[in-house]
């Protein structure tokens, strides 16, 4: 099996320099760390991964296409009265 994976210069040139200082080749270097994995994981549904990216970077491309009138409508006090919204609750003094 072949596999190619394009990557920046830098990123390759770190790798090289990974597996040259473990006295591998790059591609030795990956069946070692493939081997040391386990086996992978199974599938799960389309369009369901890990993210590791930080909650807000997240939060901020799923409100990108949120129009602005729809974000200015949004309460002010939605976080410290979030029982009042959700719940019906009275809200609570400040």
């Amino acid at each position: 099996m072949t596999l190619t994976i394009n990557l920046p210069p830098e990123k390759e040139e770190a790798l090289k320099a990974q597996a040259q200082a473990r006295g591998l080749t790059v591609g030795q270097w990956f069946l070692q760390l493939a081997a040391q994995s386990g086996p992978l994981p199974p599938s799960t549904e389309e369009g369901d991964h890990d993210d590791d990216r930080p909650i807000w970077d997240v939060i901020l491309d799923s409100i990108r296409d949120v129009p602005p009138e729809d974000l200015a409508a949004l309460p002010k006090d939605g976080a410290s009265q979030i029982d009042h919204y959700i719940y019906g609750l009275p809200k609570r003094e400040a």
